[in-house]
C-alpha cells in the first residue's frame, strides 16, 4: 500500500491576507466551537495552576466575549480592510486577574493556554488553517497578552499608589472622623471621573453618613442623613452582597434621594464593606460626567474600600473600648469614692477568695490596713478559726449564685481586744453580663448602736412590764374592797334614790376598772412569758357565749343581741379565756354599733375548727387603722371607746386565740358593718403539769 500523500500547503495568500475560500472558516470554526473551547481551555488553565482557583464563571469571565470578538474581527476582514485586533476585553481581563491576586506571568499563560487550545482542536476537528488565518490568530493573541499585561501592570502601579496613600490616610488619623474624609479626598484625587463620593456606617438597622466629598456633601453632612438598611437600591445591593452599577441615577425610578436628582448625576457605583459576613456599611462614588465608570476605576474603588473596611473596623473597636475604658474608669472612680466615703464595710472578692478591693471600715475589722489586703486570700488576713468558719460560706455562694443576708458577728478589734462590736454581714455573688460568677461582694455594717438601744429598750420593757404587773396585782385589793362596800351600800333599805345612783355607778366604775386591770395583767404575762398561758378542758362553747350575753343584756337592757349557732359548740379550750374573748368582742360591738341595731353573735363549725363571729352595724374601720388594730394600747379615738378602754381589747382576744392555735381577722366595709371572726381549732387537752 503507497503511504497518503500529506496535505499541500494552501496557495499565496490574496490581497486581503485571506484567500477567498478561507475567509469565513476561522470565524466560523470559533462560533461552532466556543463553548468547547473554553471547556479545553478552562481544563488546561487548572492543570497548570498550583493554587485553588474561583469557580467557572469567574474563572472565563471575559474569555467569551474575547472569542466573540476575534470571531467578528476574522469575518470582518476584506481586501479593503485589514482585520482589527480586539483591544478592549484583554484589558479587563487583566484587570480582573489583578483584583484576583494573579501575576502578569499567569495572565500571559492563560492567552498562551487559549492559543494551544484552539490550535488542537482545529487539529482534532480537521480545520486546516492557512497561514493567514494562523497570522491572525496568533496577532490576535499577541495582541491580548500585550494589553493585558500594560492594563495590569498600570493598574498595578495605580493601584499600590492609591493603598499607600489610603494606609497613610489610616496612620495620620486618630479616628474615623478624620480617616474617612481623608479617604475619599484620595479617591477624588485618584479618580478623575469621580465628581462626588461617600461613606455611610451601620448604626443598627440604620446606614447613617459619616463621610461625604464633592458635590452636595457639605448640604448632605448637614442633614445628618440615615436610611433603612432595606431601602431603595442601597437594599437591594445589600441583599445581594455584590457592588452595583447604576447609569443615568438622575432619572432612574429607584432613586429616592432627591439632592442626586437636583445635581444631575449621571453614574453611581455602590460597594458594600464587609468584614467576613458582617456589614460594615456602604461607599459610594458618582459622577454627573460619564454613564458609567471604567473598570479601572471601579476595581481601584473596590481595593480602597474593601483595605479601608479593615481600618474602619479596628477603628469602631478602639473606640468602643476607649468608651468602655472610660466608662470603667468613671465606674471605678465612683466606687473609689464610695469605698472610702462609706461607713459601711465593703469587699469585692475573686473566685479565689482573694481581696480585689476593700475599704478602710471593713479593713479595720481585720486589723490590717487596705493595702495589706489587696491579692491576699482571706486566709492570710484573718485568723484560721474565722477562715475556717467563713471560708466554706464564701464558697458555697460561689457555687450555687445564692447569697446569704443579715449574717451577724462580733469583733473585738486586733488580738481580741477592746470592747465588742457587732456586724451584720451580707454576701452576694458579683455577675457578668452573661450570668457567670466572677466573684463575691461582701457589705458589713457597724450595729453596735442598734444593739445598744436594742438592750436597752429591753431592759426599759422588761422593767415597764413588770412595773404593770406589780400595780396590777397591788390595785386589785383596794378595787374588791370598793367593790364589796359598794355592793353591801345597795343592801341598805333606806338610801334615796340619789344615793342609789351613785352606788350604782360606783359599782359599774369598779367593774370596768376590774376589767381592765385584768387585761394589764394578762398583757404583762403575754410580753413576759412569751403568751398567754391557757388551761384547757372540754367545754361548750354555746354555753359561754350564751352566759356572755345574759349578763351583758342585765347591764346593758336597751341593746338588742341576736345569737344563731351550730354544731355542738364542744372543743379542748380555756373557758375563762374564751369568756373573756366574747366579752371583750361583745363589748368592742356594743361601743362602735348604732344604738338602734342588733349585735348579731355566730357560732358554727368549720371542718376541725370552730368559728366565733361577731358582727355590729355602724361606720366602718378606715383602713389605715386596721392594720394596728390588734396592737396594744390601741384605742378608739373618738366617742365612749377613747374613754372606757386602755386599748388592750383587741390585743388580748388575738392572743388568746393564738395560745388556742388559732387567729382573728376582721372584716369593715361600709354599707355591711363590722365583723370580727375568731378561728379556733377544737383542739386537745393541756399535758398535765
Amino acid at each position: 500500500m503507497r503511504d497518503q500523500e500529506p496535505p499541500q500547503p494552501p496557495g499565496p495568500p490574496g490581497p486581503s491576507g485571506l484567500e477567498p475560500e478561507d475567509q469565513y472558516q476561522l470565524a466560523d470554526f470559533l462560533r461552532r466551537h466556543r463553548e468547547t473551547l473554553l471547556e479545553d481551555w478552562e481544563r488546561a488553565v487548572r492543570m497548570r495552576h498550583p493554587e485553588p482557583l474561583p469557580d467557572g464563571a469567574l474563572l472565563r469571565n471575559h474569555m467569551p466575549e474575547f472569542l466573540d470578538r476575534l470571531a467578528d474581527a476574522a469575518e470582518q476582514a476584506s481586501v479593503e480592510q485589514p482585520p482589527r485586533i480586539p483591544e478592549f476585553v484583554p484589558g479587563e481581563h487583566g484587570l480582573q486577574r489583578l483584583e484576583l491576586g494573579f501575576e502578569p506571568g499567569e495572565v500571559a499563560l492563560e492567552y498562551g493556554l487559549l492559543r494551544l487550545c484552539i490550535l488542537r482542536r482545529m487539529e482534532r476537528s480537521g480545520h486546516w488553517p492557512g497561514i493567514a488565518e494562523l497570522e491572525l490568530l496568533d496577532e490576535a493573541i499577541d495582541q491580548g497578552i500585550i494589553t493585558a499585561i500594560t492594563q495590569y501592570a498600570h493598574m498595578r502601579e495605580r493601584m499600590l499608589q492609591s493603598l499607600e496613600r489610603v494606609s497613610q490616610a489610616a496612620l495620620e488619623s486618630e479616628d474615623l472622623d478624620t480617616f474617612l474624609p481623608r479617604l475619599l479626598k484620595v479617591l477624588m484625587e485618584t479618580a478623575v471621573a469621580v465628581d462626588g463620593a461617600s461613606i455611610l456606617l451601620r448604626e443598627g438597622e440604620q446606614l447613617r453618613l459619616r463621610a461625604a466629598a464633592g458635590l452636595g456633601a457639605e448640604e448632605a453632612l448637614a442633614e445628618d442623613i440615615s436610611i433603612p438598611l432595606d431601602l431603595g437600591l442601597t437594599g437591594k445591593m445589600l441583599a445581594g452582597g455584590q457592588p452595583r452599577s447604576v447609569r443615568s441615577a438622575a432619572t432612574h425610578p429607584q432613586m429616592g434621594y432627591e439632592p442626586i436628582r437636583e445635581l444631575g448625576l449621571r453614574a453611581v457605583y455602590s460597594v458594600p464593606l464587609q468584614q467576613g459576613e458582617t456589614l460594615v456599611g456602604v461607599a459610594h462614588m458618582a459622577s454627573r460626567t460619564v454613564f458609567d465608570f471604567s473598570e479601572s476605576d471601579k476595581l481601584l474603588f473596590r481595593a480602597m474600600v474593601t483595605r479601608a473596611t479593615g481600618f474602619i473596623v479596628q477603628a469602631e473597636l478602639a473606640e468602643r473600648e476607649r468608651l468602655i475604658r472610660a466608662e470603667a474608669q468613671h465606674s471605678l472612680a465612683q466606687l473609689d469614692t464610695l469605698l472610702k466615703a462609706s461607713p459601711v464595710g465593703i469587699a469585692f472578692l475573686d473566685q479565689e477568695l482573694r481581696y480585689l478591693r476593700i475599704n478602710e471600715t471593713l479593713a479595720s475589722i481585720h486589723g490590717h490596713s487596705v493595702e495589706y489586703h489587696r491579692g491576699k486570700r482571706i486566709r492570710d488576713v484573718v485568723p484560721v478559726w474565722v477562715a475556717d468558719l467563713y471560708e466554706p460560706l464564701f464558697r458555697r455562694i460561689l457555687e450555687t449564685g445564692q447569697p446569704v443576708s443579715n449574717h451577724e458577728f462580733m469583733s473585738h478589734g486586733p488580738d481580741c481586744k477592746g470592747p465588742a462590736r457587732y456586724w451584720l454581714g451580707n454576701y452576694y455573688p458579683v455577675r457578668s453580663e452573661s450570668g457567670e460568677v466572677l466573684g463575691l461582694g461582701c457589705v458589713v455594717v457597724d450595729i453596735t448602736p442598734q444593739k445598744a438601744v436594742e438592750a436597752e429598750l429591753r431592759r426599759s420593757g422588761e422593767l415597764r412590764e413588770q412595773l404593770i404587773g406589780v400595780l396590777g396585782h397591788d390595785l386589785r385589793n383596794p378595787l374588791n374592797a370598793i367593790s364589796a362596800s359598794a355592793f353591801l351600800l345597795q343592801r341598805t333599805e333606806d338610801m334615796s334614790d340619789g344615793a342609789v345612783r351613785a352606788v350604782e355607778r360606783i359599782r359599774k366604775s369598779a367593774g370596768r376598772m376590774a376589767r381592765m386591770l385584768n387585761d394589764i395583767l394578762d398583757f404583762a404575762r403575754s410580753s413576759v412569758g412569751g403568751g398567754l398561758p391557757v388551761l384547757r378542758e372540754r367545754v361548750n362553747l354555746h354555753d359561754i357565749v350564751r352566759g356572755a350575753l345574759e349578763e351583758l343584756q342585765v347591764t346593758n337592757p336597751g341593746r338588742r343581741f341576736e345569737l344563731e349557732v351550730r354544731g355542738d359548740g364542744w372543743g379542748w379550750w380555756d373557758a375563762d379565756r374564751l369568756a373573756q374573748v366574747v366579752g371583750n368582742l361583745l363589748s368592742n360591738a356594743l361601743h362602735h354599733g348604732r344604738p338602734d341595731t342588733p349585735v348579731r353573735v355566730e357560732v358554727r363549725e368549720d371542718g376541725d375548727e370552730v368559728l366565733l363571729s361577731v358582727h355590729n352595724e355602724g361606720e366602718p374601720i378606715p383602713a389605715e387603722l386596721q392594720a394596728t388594730l390588734f396592737q396594744p394600747f390601741r384605742r378608739g379615738t373618738t366617742g365612749k371607746a377613747a374613754t372606757r378602754s386602755v386599748g388592750l381589747g383587741l390585743y388580748i382576744v388575738r392572743q388568746v386565740a393564738h395560745a388556742h392555735g388559732g387567729e382573728v381577722e376582721v372584716r369593715s366595709v361600709a354599707g355591711e358593718g363590722t365583723t370580727f371572726t375568731v378561728h379556733l381549732p377544737s383542739g386537745t387537752p393541756s399535758p398535765p403539769v
